[in-house]
């Protein structure tokens, strides 16, 4: 009897294991993964045409180079520091131009460098909006970003705004410029053509 159910539990346990082999496939195991399996994870996006400033934080890339590669922090002197390169100044430059400088630049110290360069956070480029609006505040301001997306951003008009009286101060040349935005015609289609791209430290007053 003893012999009988011993047979059935070995007979039982081959069965179990023949079918977890079944299903891992052959010659592959759960917990293998091939060599030449593809990264799934997708590369970060990078703006080439994006103005560098002051408080931005850059992540500079060096490929098979992690020594050269980092985050760094644009300092109110507009410079960053990177070994070896030590401080470069950055400000006003587009990532483009700051790829092509250090690409030149580590050319002394790695044969045929790879650069990659990516906005990590923007802090130099904000707008402003005060005013009948539910959040007023200092927003970070997006690339071709609209006064219709910035009072959306803000939360929408308060519920005493007076819509067609919206005003953007914008500073240039040293002086202010005033301009006019009509909530109520624009989002029923008409004078689009206030819904102008914003520029940074253009302010948007909402009486």
């Amino acid at each position: 009897m003893r012999m009988r159910f011993s047979g059935l539990v070995t007979a039982f346990t081959l069965l179990i294991v023949g079918f977890g082999l079944a299903l891992s496939g052959p010659g592959t195991s759960s917990a293998e993964t091939p060599a030449n399996q593809p990264n799934s994870k997708k590369p970060a996006a990078v703006d080439p045409t994006y103005i560098i400033g002051s408080a931005d934080i850059l992540e500079i890339q060096v490929w098979k180079e992690p020594d050269f590669s980092r985050q760094a922090l644009v300092r109110p002197d507009g410079k960053i520091t990177l070994p070896l390169v030590g401080d470069l100044h950055v400000s006003g430059m587009t990532t483009m131009a700051l790829k092509e400088l250090l690409s030149d630049k580590l050319k002394d110290f790695i044969d045929s460098p790879e650069v990659t360069v990516i906005l990590v956070e923007s802090h130099s480029k904000n707008f402003y909006i005060i005013g009948k609006i539910t959040q007023p505040g200092t927003y970070p301001l997006m690339k071709d970003m609209t006064v219709l997306q910035a009072i959306s951003v803000a939360g929408g008009l308060g519920e005493w705004a007076d819509s067609d009286s919206i005003r953007i101060i914008r500073k240039s040349g040293g002086k202010e410029k005033i301009l006019h935005f009509d909530y109520k015609k624009v989002i029923s289609g008409k004078n689009l053509e206030q819904n102008i791209v914003l520029q940074p430290n253009d302010t948007i007053v909402v009486p």
